[in-house]
């Protein structure tokens, strides 16, 4: 397993940050894919993977240098640049589109594990690979960045509470499920393949969330490591839990919208995340459900988090057992 060794003050300094190009680049992993991991994966894909498929379809270098660059156990490095806090999509695609050509080719023959196509033995690379990443966020995660980024800061409170409750080994375990796990000693497991260990105490450790299920790990030695890791399902695919429609009529389709996610608990952004209502519509909406009885609060941390308490569980599922029902009759 690869691992990294990890001293109590780095793992204590360490920080949770957003990168646009992290989930970038993360679409572009989907893109390559094609294959969904919830609903709400599927419908991007239906609108974006044809205009992805036509573009690589009229551009077969830059086709291939995808397909090179996203090997089956390593990406080429010049492709994900070790995020930095703060940063914009243009400062960090500047990264990518600055690599040496040389550099690029190297790491493009680690990914494939073995040697570069004729074709790829060229020098515009870090261009090309910085123009298919403007591509993709100019097309399909721009105008989407304002809900993702609620989703993204959502998790974060999510794994900044964990971390509160049950220390940083619990929130690591949690990251990247089979990837990623807290070893003891000093230890930090970062995937499964047999790759040296690397001492990285005091060193800046970053952990960034995308929205895709996806993840990776980078660095700039010896100074800066980050963990790229998918948000939790439940913030990831925000239309991923319907309102039935017979509880939508006797609380409102909103307010039922906020009562049906909270089967786990959630934070009053994370709400506004996987809604898509406004902070105040959701403030609303919990003070009338708390007043009822249907859900409760507590404190982690400097978050407060609300669930169902087990009144607000039973309406759910009488509705659904009722709608089951009905499915059969009908």
């Amino acid at each position: 397993m690869g691992w990294w060794q990890v001293n109590a003050d780095t793992l204590a300094g360490s920080r949770f940050v957003l990168s646009p190009l992290a989930e970038t680049f993360a679409c572009l992993q989907l893109l390559h894919r094609g294959t969904p991991a919830h609903p709400g994966e599927q419908a991007w894909l239906r609108d974006h993977l044809p205009g992805y498929r036509a573009r690589l379809a009229a551009d077969p270098v830059t086709a291939l240098l995808v397909r090179a660059g996203l090997g089956r156990s390593w990406i080429a490095d010049f492709l994900t640049p070790t995020p930095r806090s703060p940063e914009t999509f243009e400062e960090g695609v500047a990264r990518v589109r600055s690599a040496r050509p040389d550099a690029a080719r190297a790491n493009l023959r680690i990914s494939l594990a073995g040697p570069l196509p004729a074709s790829l033995d060229r020098d515009d690379l870090p261009e090309r690979a910085a123009g298919l990443l403007s591509c993709v966020w100019t097309e399909t995660v721009r105008p989407d960045w304002d809900r993702r980024r609620r989703v993204l800061e959502a998790d974060v409170v999510a794994r900044t509470a964990q971390v509160s409750r049950g220390g940083w080994a619990a929130a690591l375990d949690t990251l990247r499920p089979g990837r990623t796990r807290w070893l003891g000693d000093n230890r930090l497991q970062v995937n499964p393949h047999e790759y040296p260990p690397r001492e990285i105490s005091g060193a800046e450790l970053l952990f960034v969330p995308v929205t895709p299920k996806t993840g990776w790990v980078s660095w700039e030695e010896p100074d800066r490591y980050a963990v790229v890791y998918a948000c939790a399902g439940a913030l990831a695919d925000p239309g991923g839990t319907p309102v039935p429609a017979s509880l939508g009529a006797l609380l409102g389709t909103a307010r039922a919208g906020v009562l049906v996610r909270l089967g786990s608990p959630l934070s009053t952004s994370q709400l506004v995340a996987v809604t898509g209502q406004g902070l105040g519509s959701v403030g609303r909406h919990l003070r009338v459900l708390l007043d009822a009885g249907l859900v409760e609060r507590r404190r982690a941390g400097r978050s407060v988090l609300y669930s169902r308490t087990a009144a607000g569980q039973v309406l759910v599922d009488a509705v659904e057992a009722g709608n089951r029902a009905g499915t059969r009759r009908s």
